[in-house]
């Protein structure tokens, strides 16, 4: 693992500092918005008073913090891999490049000793028989607070709000008490508690490391301008009869459906897409600045 120098200062200094995945970069979005998002989110921690730390892994070394001409060439290399913990050795060892899941950069993230971790949406239960996302255990181990806007709205909402009960994965609507959607700011299901300012979430999150709380703290940010609940969920039932008559299944289902989500929703998922991830990208750096406080 190689950290960014300024990155290092940060944490051996107790500055804030602010996570970012890489997954978004090189699988989430189109060549050349990926490069644009990835260098507008790191603009945004540093305007809200963090450090940006985008984690990804190039040529077989794990990087906490890229260059400006690193995080060029991930959103470039089209080879790059998906690095999740089931293989991340692997990628390593083979000395390949790869972009950083949600359940990956937590892990790398609290590894390097950061504490606030910002994403869009985390994976959770698949409607199908056993596809659940390795997100969920690793937030139910790693101490770390994650912001996000809710679990994809691809999948079964009910399932994975229980699984992340049952895992003990500590819940805080920001400003909500109904649980994100992802695209949606709001779903029909009831979250456990919520908290209004970052200097709160920053609370819940002391509160638990002093007890001993093995999990992260997952604050849910829903986006300011989403889309109506009730249709997302057409256009996800329609995209996930298509994608079970082409046989599409394990790591292609994800972003087969994401990709028919934009184009059924005529771009309207994209847009919202970036709007999230910028938003909680801010949350995150005012988060981390509180903590540091």
């Amino acid at each position: 693992m190689r950290l960014h120098p300024e990155v290092a200062q940060a944490l051996a200094l107790h500055q804030p500092v602010v996570a970012l995945e890489s997954t978004v970069i090189t699988h989430g979005l189109p060549r050349p918005t990926n490069l644009e998002l990835a260098r507008a989110l790191e603009a945004i921690v540093r305007e809200n008073g963090a450090l940006p730390a985008t984690i990804a892994v190039l040529r077989g070394e794990v990087v906490v913090g890229l260059s400006a001409e690193e995080l060029e060439h991930i959103a470039h290399d089209e080879t790059a891999d998906k690095a999740s913990l089931w293989n991340l050795g692997a990628i390593l060892a083979q000395g390949r490049s790869a972009g950083t899941t949600v359940a990956t950069t937590t892990f790398l993230a609290h590894k390097a000793g950061i504490a606030v971790f910002a994403t869009g949406g985390i994976g959770g239960v698949h409607p199908h028989p056993y596809d659940e996302s390795a997100d969920l255990i690793e937030l139910s181990r790693t101490p770390m607070v994650v912001v996000s806007a809710g679990p994809k709205s691809i999948l079964d909402l009910s399932a994975t709000l229980e699984r992340l009960e049952s895992l003990g994965v500590a819940l805080l609507g920001y400003r909500t008490d109904f649980l994100p959607a992802f695209h949606s700011p709001s779903s029909p299901y009831k979250l456990p508690a919520r908290v209004e300012t970052p200097q709160e979430a920053a609370q819940a999150f002391r509160a638990a490391r002093e007890l001993g709380l093995p999990g992260a703290s997952l604050i849910l940010n829903p986006v300011s301008q989403g889309l109506d609940f009730a249709q997302v969920e057409v256009w996800v039932q329609s995209a996930t009869q298509e994608a079970a008559r082409a046989g599409v299944q394990g790591k292609a289902l994800t972003p087969y459906l994401l990709s028919r989500l934009a184009e059924l929703s005529g771009g309207q998922t994209v847009q919202v897409n970036l709007r999230l991830l910028e938003e909680n990208a801010r949350l995150a750096a005012q988060i981390a600045v509180a903590l540091a406080q």
